[in-house]
Parts: structure tokens; sequence; C-alpha cells
């Protein structure tokens, strides 16, 4: 899942994931968002969004939200009119978190560990990227998506997941951190 894509508005996110096997802890994937200022586009985000939260001017929802990957299709669904956001927003870096990774019960849970895993990243009806989590098995979340609007103000979108074996607190804080 590579590529660049200019001229975005409005983007939806899906994610979705097979329900754990019967008598195991539930598979819990959260998409996140992270949304930076222009004039610092690497450093603390000036907000999340993810489960119980939204972005403050309603231009970040999750639409739909699943603690287990039950259902059809994709579990979860995140919606991002990055045409409505404030010009002082340059910057929005989306990503994946397994809830309950270290349970303290036995190993820490890796999207190896999950079946069916999958993301989608679409503006309208056209599918901008999709992949699975393959290359990044041993992670425990990942970056899928980046964000950046250019200085006439058009939004352009740099897919590709990256892994990471931060806690979802971690992850959140650092998902938007400048890489070598």
């Amino acid at each position: 899942m590579t590529g660049v894509r200019k001229g975005l508005a409005k983007v939806e996110v899906a994610l979705r994931w097979d329900p754990s096997s019967a008598g195991t802890p539930a598979n819990d994937l959260d998409i996140v968002a992270a949304v930076y200022e222009a004039a610092d586009p690497h450093g603390t985000p000036a907000y999340l969004v993810h489960f119980g939260s939204r972005s403050p001017d309603g231009t970040i929802t999750l639409n739909r939200d699943s603690s287990t990957g039950q259902g059809f299709g994709f579990d979860e669904v995140m919606t991002l009119e990055l045409d409505r956001m404030a010009a002082r927003l340059g910057r929005v870096v989306v990503g994946v978190v397994i809830q309950g990774a270290d349970t303290g019960q036995g190993p820490t849970k890796t999207f190896a560990d999950i079946a069916g895993t999958g993301v989608r990243i679409r503006e309208g009806h056209t599918d901008l990227a999709a992949s699975g989590f393959e290359s990044v098995p041993d992670a425990t979340a990942a970056t899928v998506a980046v964000f950046t609007r250019d200085a006439s103000g058009v939004w352009s979108l740099d897919a590709g997941l990256r892994g990471s074996d931060a806690d979802p607190e971690e992850f959140a804080r650092t998902m938007g951190a400048a890489r070598p």
C-alpha cells in the first residue's frame, strides 16, 4: 500500500479484522488520527481523534466502531473532511492500534495474531489505497496514511504501513514524529 494522491477533499479510512476464536480475549483494533499544526507538522498533535473522542470542529468523525471485529465488511470507519479543516492545520496522520495488545495474560498480541486484517482508504467510490497488515506482522500498531496540505491548500495522501511496538498512548503521541 503505497502511493501519493493529490487534491483530496473528503476521505474515508475503513478497518476490518476477524473476531478472535471462541474462548479467547476479543481482538479490538482502533483507528486513531493525529492532527498537526502546519507550523509544527511533526511535533505534538493539536488533537487526537479515536474511540470516545472527536475533532473539535467536527471534520473528523468515527462513524463505526467495533471492539470485537464481529460483523460483515469493515468494522471501523473514520471520515476525514480535509477540505473543511482550518488553514492552520497542515498534517493528519492516521494509524491503527491493537487495544489490549499487552493483556498481561501471556504474549503481546501483534497483527500476525489477528486474522483478516485490512485497511482501505477511499474518496467517494474510488479506492485510493488498500492493504492487509502482513508487512508489519510483529507490530502492535501501525501508521496507515499521512495527509499533508501544501502551500496552496491542496491535500495529498501518502499511503503506507509503518509498524510500531509502542503501547496505544505512546503510539498516539509519537505516530506523527519525523522519521530518519
